[in-house]
């Protein structure tokens, strides 16, 4: 199997979770961020855990303090 098989196959399982599911995991506590482009500007989104996007700073320093502000551990995703 190769790998987008491997990453097809455990975003299917992922996105079969339920909120309890996510939150045994841990996934209150937990938020990520990925570089992404923000009315044509390069910015930080910050998404919960399950993919819902929770906000948006325009450099990496003020994406963590705003996770931290919410007692949530900071995650990079590239």
């Amino acid at each position: 199997m190769n790998d987008a098989s491997n990453t097809a196959n455990v975003r299917d399982v992922l996105s079969k979770l339920s909120p309890a599911d996510w939150a045994r995991f841990g996934a209150d506590q937990i938020a990520y961020m990925r570089p992404e482009m923000q009315d044509g500007h390069e910015g930080i989104a910050i998404y919960a855990a399950d993919g819902t996007k929770i906000g948006e700073a325009p450099d990496m320093g003020l994406a963590v303090a705003a996770i931290r502000e919410h007692s949530m551990m900071p995650a990079l995703v590239h």
